[in-house]
């Protein structure tokens, strides 16, 4: 059974630039890393794994599905010779108090500076193209380096809430855009 033509729901994911990496809309063929990933309890807990590849399924597809229920999401992160890198994104599920910027990087990828080179990116995109005023990145508690990025990005700790999926998480409070253009400014 198709649906009616004025039912068919068309996604516009851009696709991102930065100077070593492409951010692009997710497609079929990146379920394997995401499935690997959420597969790996020691990389995995803190996006409320290890899970199976069902769960794993349904939580790429709602990567996905995210764009078209809030116009914004996550981005597959590719180095600019095509391999990939992770996922990086604007995420506001069912119960978050607001928008997070979060980023999860494949192994063998860490330790190069692209998950804040991403995120960066992401941030970018979401204060000067959706017209955000502020970002958190939620963490669960002794995640110490999705904290350290989040610091490097300028990120600081503001408190402490229940996370409706994965309990006690730390919301690390990103610049806003005034203040990243002041800094920007001041370096200069």
């Amino acid at each position: 059974m198709s649906l009616p033509t004025s039912q068919h729901l068309v996604l516009s994911i851009p696709t991102l630039t930065s100077e070593r990496l492409v951010l692009r809309p997710p497609v079929k063929g990146d379920f394997e890393n995401v499935a690997a990933f959420f597969a790996d309890s020691e990389r995995s807990w803190g996006f409320g794994g290890p899970l199976g590849r069902n769960e794993a399924w349904r939580w790429f597809a709602s990567m996905i599905g995210h764009w078209a229920l809030r116009g914004f999401g996550w981005w597959m992160v590719d180095t600019r010779d095509g391999q990939p890198a992770g996922f990086v994104g604007l995420w506001e599920p069912e119960g978050w108090p607001e928008p997070e910027l979060g980023w999860v990087m494949f192994p063998g990828t860490e330790g190069k500076g692209y998950a804040f080179e991403a995120a960066t990116e992401a941030r970018r995109y979401a204060y000067d193209v959706l017209g955000f005023e502020t970002l958190s990145s939620n963490i669960i508690p002794g995640n110490t380096r999705s904290i350290a990025l989040a610091k490097r990005l300028g990120a600081h700790y503001e408190r402490s809430y229940e996370n409706v999926t994965h309990g006690t998480e730390w919301v690390y409070r990103h610049p806003a855009p005034e203040a990243l253009k002041q800094r920007a400014d001041d370096s200069t």
